[in-house]
């Protein structure tokens, strides 16, 4: 049997997924192939037990991670990876997700297969670079780093304005109109559900961070920071949730940029759940 597995594992970013591949793919190749002889490999008691993971049923400790590698034939990096996929899929933080993405990034093989996550890391990276990305838009705007950097609230370096000038370029977010001038590649744009959900939920924090801060920060004129509790169904939640969803959709249609445009503003949408869930009579 090859000491490589037919199924890249370094094309994976959640494990699960990876093993239904692998027992697909290896239940085709060879005859009699079951959930049993995989146990039976992995030294499983429960020949059903795969089955359960795969179903996200059952999570895998680091001694049975390592077990399900080298029954998925991975050694050495390949086996690694894997130990280390799920661990940053069965994280419980965004702190412990991120951590264990860093280590993700090691992997050679992982960078050059996903690098749309590097431009995706970048994007996120800083608070300030999608308020900077939404700066150029105005029509007194000055490719200058200090400008940059004493125009936003609150300030940032001139420096840290640079880079992030430097990081919207890269990735293809500003691009230069026929005058020279830095202009958005497109004037809407939205962070698509993807497996970096941690980078997204440290920059969800980061702006509601400045939120709190503007409490003081802002005078009121200036901003509209307001709040309602409510006791609601679970259908009432769903409700309430998608009506949000919507109207941040509407705001991004109705309040695009234009020549007019003096003020970047941040609008946080936000609805969690201050209660537990009522129990069912069993």
């Amino acid at each position: 049997m090859s000491s490589r597995a037919a199924v890249d594992v370094f094309r994976h970013r959640d494990y699960r997924v990876f093993l239904r591949e692998y027992y697909s793919q290896r239940k085709e190749r060879k005859a009699g192939y079951s959930l049993r002889a995989f146990s039976q490999t992995a030294g499983l008691r429960s020949p059903n037990y795969l089955k359960l993971v795969m179903d996200g049923e059952r999570n895998l400790t680091p001694e049975m991670a390592l077990r399900f590698a080298n029954s998925c034939d991975l050694s050495g990096e390949a086996a690694d990876y894997f130990c280390e996929l799920v661990a940053y899929n069965q994280a419980q933080s965004a702190a412990e997700r991120e951590r264990h993405y860093r280590q993700l990034r090691r992997f050679r093989r992982f960078r050059r297969v996903h690098k749309l996550d590097v431009a995706q890391e970048a994007y996120h990276s800083h608070w300030y670079i999608p308020v900077i990305r939404e700066l150029v838009a105005r029509p007194d705007f000055q490719e200058d780093a200090k400008w940059i950097a004493k125009t936003l609230l609150p300030p940032i370096s001139p420096t840290n304005a640079r880079d992030a000038i430097g990081v919207l370029c890269d990735l293809g977010l500003l691009v230069r109109d026929t005058g020279g001038r830095l202009v958005q590649a497109e004037p809407l744009i939205e962070t698509p559900e993807g497996p970096l959900g941690h980078q997204v939920v440290e920059f969800h924090r980061a702006m509601m961070g400045l939120a709190s801060e503007a409490l003081d920060r802002v005078s009121r004129d200036e901003r509209e920071i307001s709040s309602v509790t409510l006791c609601l169904s679970k259908a009432k939640m769903n409700e309430l949730k998608k009506e949000l969803e919507e109207l941040r959709e509407d705001l991004l249609q109705r309040y695009q940029a234009d020549e007019q445009s003096e003020r970047v503003v941040q609008v946080n949408l936000q609805m969690f759940p201050l209660s537990a869930a009522r129990r069912t009579e069993p």
